[in-house]
């Protein structure tokens, strides 16, 4: 339950009441002349228009703000589950992922770069099969690429690509940057090493 939303609402609710409740007051005075029209007219406006807009813009702000973290929290909620459904699994097809949270390929992909900016993510996705592969830290800030061994020049932070398979690496931000000598994959061809590289 959203408090901010639901305290909102509320005083909105308030302003309206203070409107009613000052007409009808000022609308019984006239009624049986104890006010005036001009007398009525100051009442309503101190009594039922100045606490109206007060209230009101409370509760428009309230309102506003608690959209605003509901939105927030839907997701993060929506990151933390991507975020469980690839670690809980290992792998995971970028197909079931859509399926699953409901998601197009973009919202995933920046979905995976804010965990990756987080820290809260490292992997990595390969292309050609459309999976994600959770992996540990240490493989993915290796120049060996975990998917298909060949060895990268440089490793930097953030979101790398493999130049022999095409990998999107999710490297943390902390990760230190590294060199090597440039190495094509082990196996003929640019093929996969027995078992693919990938994590068990």
């Amino acid at each position: 339950m959203n408090v901010g939303k639901t305290s909102g609402w509320i005083a909105i609710g308030l302003a309206v009441a203070a409107l009613l409740v000052a007409g009808g007051f000022m609308a019984s005075g006239l009624a049986v002349h104890k006010l005036t029209v001009p007398g009525a007219v100051l009442g309503f406006i101190l009594f039922g228009t100045l606490p109206a807009l007060v209230l009101g813009a409370i509760g428009v702000f309230l309102v506003v703000k608690g959209k605003a973290e509901a939105k927030e929290q839907a997701a993060a909620e929506q990151l933390q589950r991507l975020l469980g459904m690839i670690q809980s699994h290992g792998q995971v097809s970028l197909g079931q992922v859509m399926v699953e949270m409901k998601m197009t390929r973009e919202q995933i992909t920046r979905a995976i770069y804010d965990l990756v900016s987080l820290g809260l993510f490292t992997g990595y996705i390969d292309w050609e099969s459309m999976t994600f592969y959770a992996s540990e830290a240490a493989k993915v800030v290796s120049n060996v690429c975990p998917n298909c061994g060949g060895t990268r020049e440089f490793v930097g932070k953030g979101i790398v690509k493999c130049p022999y398979c095409g990998a999107t690496l999710f490297i943390p931000p902390d990760a230190p940057n590294t060199r090597a000598e440039p190495k094509p994959p082990p196996a003929a061809g640019g093929a996969k090493p027995t078992g693919g590289g990938k994590p068990a």
